[in-house]
């Protein structure tokens, strides 16, 4: 009986239509197995429960004394306090965690609200804005990490369209390929206008424009292709810089691209680094597939506004050949220390495995295989690179090429793994019916809501950490031109 019972649940999981239609049937499927009964259990091997119970109960004691939780706060807030951001621990049961991971969360979260409301007479502004600043780097921050892979990347837009539904999009953003098309997308529309371009009737007129110019690709030349590819990119992105982007959304969007010459190096273009770039050239770039698409030249904005080429003397091809996902440079950028990935890059989903669902031999054995191909790829290219100043430059940079790719590392902390098991592999580079962009789609969402409240409790206490120093340095701006203005006059 319970056998069947739990055969009828899983049957209505993958049948699930929307996110709460999902969680009713995991939550019913968690009571079924007992999972429901390991969230409620403080106790596990997998983290420091009483650790964690002793800091929630000194938050709780200290709940309307400001004081009290200023003390407390600058002891550290760590995400990963007493082993809590275990990711086994956020995919052991389908619908959540344990509830005192949860409950502690929630009390950083309200505490830190309730540090930010409180009066200036008893804790300065001042002081608070540096303790904010200070827990923020203490913290850090989470990103959404958006992998190439041509075609299949439209399953990308499912995944953004489950996480925006809930409000759950970082707002540190990378792509690279495909992916950066989406994260150009996320970067360049308000939250309001994200919502009405991924509705369901929204999609499904956009799906149909694309099906169409993919059929067109399919029976044209090389030079039409980048021209239909620049329609799509016109099509769902703005003509903004950078800058411009981060000014209209806040959004820190970052798109990888990758050198085309042997002596130029690899970039995370965003509104840092590369400010005056127009956010539909540097897609272009790092959606330039070697052999498919040719290389491209950046386009900016120069002081008066004018479009003009960046670095004209270089070139860039497809970003995922050297940084498909920018761990390090987001690192040290906006202090990211969580990353979430949404992989599709067909080069590199056979040989990776979500570490948080590693169970029996397949496990360890895909992990041995990956190393040692790693290790065999990075002895052959050192050896190789002695004989390059003999071979044609397309030789030496296709081996370079290659030898990225294999070095990369493909996985995050919480992973959102495309299936493509029963996909044509053929059709990566290929034309996609309405059909089959549809289906990409609808797995993206499907692939992300079993993610979806690992990242609502480990992104919590950070989310609130940006909003709180958003409205605070909003508020500093306005002080301090109120200063300014009284010294004038």
């Amino acid at each position: 009986m319970f056998s069947k019972k739990s055969k009828q649940l899983k049957a209505r999981l993958e049948g699930a239509e929307s996110y709460e239609e999902w969680l009713k049937y995991a939550t019913e499927q968690d009571k079924a197995t007992g999972m429901a009964d390991w969230k409620e259990m403080e106790q596990s091997e997998l983290y420091d429960n009483e650790q964690i119970k002793l800091r929630l109960e000194k938050l709780q004691d200290a709940r309307g004394d400001a004081e009290a939780l200023l003390f407390l706060l600058n002891e550290g807030i760590h995400g990963n306090m007493g082993g809590m951001g275990n990711p086994k621990l956020h995919h052991k049961a389908l619908s959540g965690t344990k509830q005192l991971i949860i409950d502690y969360v929630d009390e950083v979260a309200n505490a830190l609200q309730y540090l930010a409301n409180s009066a200036e007479e008893i804790i300065s502004f001042e002081e608070k804005l540096d303790f904010f600043h200070r827990a923020s780097v203490c913290f850090g921050r989470s990103a959404l990490m958006l992998s190439g892979g041509g075609q299949l990347g439209n399953f990308h837009m499912g995944v953004l369209k489950a996480l925006a539904e809930v409000d759950l999009i970082p707002d540190v953003i990378s792509g690279a390929s495909a992916g950066s098309l989406y994260a150009a997308l996320v970067g360049t529309h308000t939250n309001e206008e994200l919502l009405e371009f991924l509705a369901e009737d929204k999609i499904l007129t956009v799906l149909q424009r694309e099906a169409n110019i993919y059929e067109k690709i399919a029976q044209s030349q090389d030079s039409v292709k980048v021209k239909d590819l620049e329609i799509i990119v016109e099509n769902a992105i703005a003509n903004l810089t950078f800058q411009e982007a981060y000014n209209l959304t806040g959004r820190k969007i970052n798109i990888s691209i990758a050198p085309y010459g042997a002596q130029q190096k690899s970039r995370l273009l965003n509104a840092i680094a590369s400010p005056n770039v127009l956010i539909r050239s540097a897609v272009m770039a790092s959606c330039a597939i070697p052999g498919i698409f040719p290389p491209i030249t950046l386009s900016a904005k120069n002081k008066d506004g004018e479009i003009q080429p960046y670095l004209p003397s270089r070139k860039w091809i497809d970003g995922s050949m050297s940084n498909d996902l920018p761990e390090k440079r987001l690192t040290r950028l906006y202090q990211v220390n969580h990353f979430i990935v949404s992989l599709t890059n067909p080069l590199a989903l056979p040989f990776v495995m979500d570490p948080s669902q590693q169970n029996g031999r397949l496990g360890p054995i895909k992990k041995f295989g990956l190393n040692f191909m790693k290790e065999t790829t990075q002895f052959n290219y050192s050896i190789a690179q002695r004989f390059f100043k003999y071979a044609p430059t397309s030789v030496a940079l296709a081996a370079n090429n290659i030898n990225s790719i294999v070095q990369q590392n493909y996985l995050g902390d919480i992973n959102i793994l495309a299936d493509f098991s029963v996909f044509n592999a053929r059709k990566v580079l290929s034309a996609l019916s309405f059909e089959e962009l549809s289906e990409l789609i609808r797995r993206g969402e499907k692939a992300t809501w079993p993610k979806i409240e690992a990242i609502r409790v480990t992104t919590k206490i950070g989310r609130v950490l940006d909003d709180i120093l958003e409205a605070y340095e909003r508020k500093e701006m306005t002080l301090a031109t109120s200063v300014l203005k009284k010294k004038a006059s």
